[in-house]
């Protein structure tokens, strides 16, 4: 019987994949296809080792070191980057894998559908085509919806009033909430610097780190000791970011108070006003639409600009995307293509499908 049920439960959730696959191709997609063994090198390039704690890698006699694939972005993006049409846009349906941890109760291994535009016209309307998109293939499931921007946290990092090296720090650990506030924090004076030991003649080397390794370790410390802190009014601002959650017109009206005294942020306030007014046209209600300044912060980091989830009450996102742009540079040898997409998750849609009938 148990069998039986599993057995059950997964047709039922293919099935929901294949009609979402369906949909998508509807929408104008081209159906492809991605191995589910990835080469880990381009992940760990991309992510670090942190990537290892959420994939399963195995080492090929032949291909070297592999993940099971823990999302289908990267390799469609590395697919479209070699070769692909331009404009373009993908659907696609399989599992990834992603280690969890004990007792959470979720799945190690799911279905995911995705649907990925990359064209380099009008990026604000697309991002609300793709937003759009998702919500028609959720209608008729009561759900609530969250907009989020990660290109305003980056443009506010951008303009800091401190070193470059603070800045590339900040910038790479802006998806990992607790290091970024731990270097907030120790940036703006509101922790000491980190502790500097000497480093004697007669020091072993231990680990992989030489003597040279450590000596430009504590040399880059002192010199951070010796920086200023990152003005109170830029930190300030940086939380009014962090903390905002509110409906689309209020967000913006307080980001566009904000970018007065950060010119930095500027940019990226008025690509969202375009955003909205593309949402808007597409018949979205903003006035109902909320937005969040740290939404996305813990997905997969390649999300850099216009970031989206739907939910449906304890369920938690059963579909998520947004823009990535800077992937594209990554894994493309000859510039970027502006890049926008998500992907739904057709076991947490059939919950949420039960919930609402």
């Amino acid at each position: 019987m148990v069998l039986g049920k599993s057995l059950s439960q997964d047709g039922a959730v293919r099935s929901a994949a294949e009609a979402l696959f369906a949909t998508f191709q509807a929408a104008g997609a081209m159906p492809v296809e991605t191995a589910m063994l990835q080469p880990a090198d381009t992940l760990l390039d991309l992510y670090g080792e942190d990537i290892r704690a959420r994939a399963y890698v195995t080492d090929d006699p032949v291909l070297g070191e592999q993940m099971l694939r823990p999302d289908f972005t990267v390799p469609v993006v590395q697919m479209h980057m070699s070769g692909g049409a331009d404009p373009a846009r993908y659907a696609y349906m399989g599992k990834v894998f992603r280690k969890q941890d004990a007792g959470s109760g979720r799945l190690n291994e799911y279905f995911q559908v995705g649907y990925e535009v990359f064209d380099r016209s009008a990026p604000e309307a697309l991002d609300a085509e793709v937003f759009v998109t998702f919500a028609a293939a959720l209608e008729g499931i009561a759900h609530t919806a969250v907009v989020g921007d990660m290109g305003l946290l980056t443009s506010v990092v951008a303009g800091l009033s401190t070193s470059e090296r603070r800045r590339a720090a900040l910038m790479r650990h802006v998806w990992r909430p607790i290091r970024f506030r731990r270097l907030l924090d120790r940036f703006g004076g509101a922790a000491p610097p980190l502790e500097r030991n000497t480093l004697t003649d007669d020091a072993p080397e231990i680990g992989l780190r030489t003597k040279a390794d450590v000596t430009d370790r504590l040399a880059l410390l002192a010199e951070e000791a010796r920086e200023s802190p990152i003005p109170a009014n830029e930190l300030s601002a940086m939380d009014a970011i962090l903390s905002l959650a509110a409906p689309a017109p209020d967000a913006l009206a307080r980001l566009e108070t904000l970018s007065g005294n950060l010119p930095s942020l500027r940019p990226a306030v008025d690509r969202l006003a375009r955003r909205f007014d593309a949402l808007r046209k597409r018949g979205i209600d903003t006035e109902a639409l909320m937005f969040e300044g740290s939404y996305g912060r813990t997905h997969m980091e390649y999300y850099d600009g216009f970031v989206f989830g739907f939910s449906a009450g304890d369920i938690g996102p059963i579909a998520t995307g947004g823009r990535y742009d800077a992937l594209t540079r990554a894994l493309g040898s000859n510039g970027a293509i502006p890049a926008v997409g998500g992907v739904v998750r057709p076991d947490l849609l059939l919950q949420a499908r039960s919930a609402s009938s």
